[in-house]
């Protein structure tokens, strides 16, 4: 009889100790799909403020008027393509980038650090463009731990994720012109 006591006792410490497990592990994917949400709004806000940082120095007449123009448009279409779906603003997002490395190179970017307020632009343009780089590279790492949590037999097994959607990376060009890193 005391044998069996032992062996219920010990299948009892075996499941709760189990259940605990589970517990965190549930724990755990929960706070990485809220940490993958927070930092989703945390890029979408640094891509709206590269967008109106690229729209304003458009428009300050610091740059040709070419280049504003292209700028302009450029960062118009990323603000509107901010209401679709991720693959379309991701694209006019890269779109903005590829625009602004083509427009800013580093002679265009001098001479516009000599105009009056175009120093002041041009550091805008680059903690903005910064931001987006840091918030993407946060936004996919929490992406990736969320997704080899959820690769574990035990996670999918007991279904902890629930009906939470597969998390998707953000793919987009985030380069910087060169002009602006050399500082």
């Amino acid at each position: 009889m005391n044998g069996w006591l032992i062996v219920g006792i010990v299948v009892l410490v075996v499941l709760v100790l189990f259940g605990l497990y589970l517990s965190m592990t549930a724990g755990r994917l929960d706070h990485l799909h809220r940490r993958i949400d927070t930092s989703t709004l945390a890029l979408d806000a640094q891509l709206l403020r590269r967008s109106s940082v690229a729209v304003e120095l458009a428009s300050s007449q610091v740059l040709d008027p070419g280049s504003g123009m292209l700028i302009a448009d450029a960062a118009h279409r990323a603000r509107q393509a901010a209401d679709a779906g991720p693959e379309e603003r991701a694209l006019a997002e890269s779109d903005l980038t590829a625009v602004l490395l083509a427009t800013l190179d580093t002679d265009d970017i001098e001479e516009v650090r000599r105009k009056e307020h175009g120093s002041d632009m041009l550091d805008e343009l680059d903690a903005a463009c910064r931001r987006v780089q840091l918030s993407r590279r946060f936004h996919n790492d929490a992406v990736r731990a969320c997704r080899q949590l959820r690769r574990q037999r035990m996670v999918r097994l007991f279904r902890l994720a629930g009906h939470t959607p597969w998390p998707e990376t953000w793919e987009m060009d985030d380069s910087m012109p060169e002009g602006l890193t050399d500082r």
